[in-house]
């Protein structure tokens, strides 16, 4: 029997576990984590992550041959196999703060387990990490390894949250990199065998390390270069009168192009993008490739203008003063079918009307009040933000409440900023809401979800991204 182990209970961790044990019912799979609650959750009817299709997977296998456990020392020495899922965050202070991963949790993952080993092990990244981590990580295992053998393996994620089940169950391509040496060969190959119960063989790729571990940050990069170029066009088609979604499905049209990521937007968001294009840049800049850098770091600027215009154009809209109107805020998390709230363009759209004095009102389905509220006081590393995305003092904060139903969010709103895709705001009685609301009512939909011309005879104005404007917010241009 293969014992799995892996380091790091999170959206990667928990989930890639989990479906590994119910593929592979002759391996034994425990998950562990330092933190008592995070195992509690996991261990009980509510986990600690929303994810469709997820709760079923675990309620098959767990007590079976899928543990959880903060027991790390005992299941990392008996593992064969140890994937390290630990959180990789953006530095935010020190040499290549704002942009170089801050690799603490995985030097103390890797030291643990050079401690505890006493059989060889094959180590396998899991993480997202910067290029050259695999280098690191064996050095710290060779210096102190005691004479066991560690193989190092590079085998990203390309999770998307919300469908990460899905994306388990049929990955695109499953990736590991490994060492070209015969135990390197042997060490991909064991990591193959476990993959290759679920995953035809052509779809499992094997490259070298350095190949795996930039193939996962060049992925990402090229995702949101996408997204940045569609929310580029989208500006310029506010401004000509053209129509976003008709150009963006006439470019998708083109096979070579094709149509997947290119939805105008309030910008993207999640865990990855953000911080795995930093991640290229301060690579990039440390190789003496400061064209390249540049090149990279533009798919986030614009990421923050996008976010920027949206902020300009709900003030402008309404008298260009938003300074004690409620807003209502639909959504939070960054994408639907997700709890996820890292780098939500949500967190930035209500720091941008915080300044300008609003009352905010917040409805998600999946995130709850505290994480919204610590996510607004939280003073994360702004890099290059326009002034008015930095960090706020948490008195602001008293200008939000949160709800848990979209009709009472609504309540006396002066606008409604739809800021995640969910299902069911595309469902909303608007004419209730309407009726509800204080007028001028605005709509700002920032996931272009709603049926604009609907709202507009119901008397909404309606601002959607990337969309010819209505005649009133022609009248009442967005201030750069």
């Amino acid at each position: 029997m293969v014992k799995i182990c892996c380091l790091g209970a999170g959206y990667v961790g928990g989930p890639t576990m989990a479906v590994i044990a119910l593929k592979c019912p002759d391996a034994e799979v425990v998950v562990v984590d330092i933190s008592t609650a995070r195992i509690d959750a996991w261990n009980s009817d509510t986990l600690p992550i929303y994810e469709p299709g997820l709760d079923d997977v675990v309620k098959q296998c767990r007590g079976r041959n899928l543990f959880f456990s903060n027991d790390l020392e005992k299941h990392v020495s008996e593992a064969d196999i140890i994937f390290v899922s630990v959180n990789t965050p953006t530095k935010t202070r020190g040499l290549g703060a704002g942009k170089a991963a801050d690799l603490t949790y995985w030097e103390s993952a890797a030291r643990m387990i050079a401690d505890v080993a006493k059989s060889d092990k094959i180590v396998v990244e899991k993480s997202t990490v910067p290029v050259k981590t695999a280098e690191a990580i064996e050095k710290i295992l060779a210096h102190n390894s005691n004479g066991i053998n560690f193989q190092i393996l590079s085998n990203p994620e390309f999770l998307a949250e919300g469908t990460a089940i899905k994306d388990l169950f049929s990955p695109d391509r499953v990736l590991i990199g490994g060492r070209e040496t015969p135990e390197g060969r042997k060490a991909v190959q064991a990591l193959k065998d476990v993959y290759a119960h679920w995953v035809p063989e052509e779809k499992i790729l094997t490259t070298n390390l350095w190949s795996a571990e930039l193939s996962k940050l060049a992925a990402n990069a090229f995702l949101a270069q996408r997204i940045s170029s569609v929310n580029a066009m989208s500006a310029l088609c506010e401004a000509t009168g053209a129509n976003v979604a008709e150009v963006a499905y006439a470019v998708g049209k083109d096979s070579r192009i094709g149509p997947k990521f290119l939805n105008a937007s309030v910008g993207f968001g999640g865990s990855c993008f953000q911080k795995d294009i930093l991640n290229l840049v301060y690579i990039c800049e440390c190789n003496g490739l400061p064209e390249v850098a540049s090149y990279w770091k533009q798919v986030i600027k614009i990421n923050d203008y996008q976010k920027s215009r949206f902020v300009n154009r709900v003030v402008s809209s309404m008298f260009n003063t938003v300074a004690g109107k409620k807003i209502a805020m639909l959504g939070f998390a960054f994408k639907k079918d997700t709890g996820d709230t890292r780098e939500t363009p949500a967190i930035d759209v209500c720091k941008g009307l915080l300044g300008d004095k609003a009352k905010i009102s917040i409805y998600d389905p999946q995130v709850t009040e505290d994480q919204i509220q610590r996510d607004l006081a939280m003073s994360k590393f702004d890099w290059d933000h326009p002034v008015h995305l930095q960090p706020m003092s948490p008195t602001a904060i008293k200008q939000v409440s949160v709800t848990w139903d979209a009709y009472e969010a609504a309540k006396d709103a002066h606008g409604i900023c739809i800021l995640t895709e969910w299902d069911e705001f595309k469902t909303l009685d608007y004419t209730r809401i309407y009726e509800s609301m204080q007028k001028p009512a605005f709509v700002f939909d920032g996931r272009n979800i709603v049926d604009a011309e609907k709202l507009r005879e119901i008397g909404f104005i309606v601002y959607s991204i990337g969309k010819p404007l209505d005649a009133w917010l022609k009248d009442m241009p967005a201030v750069a």
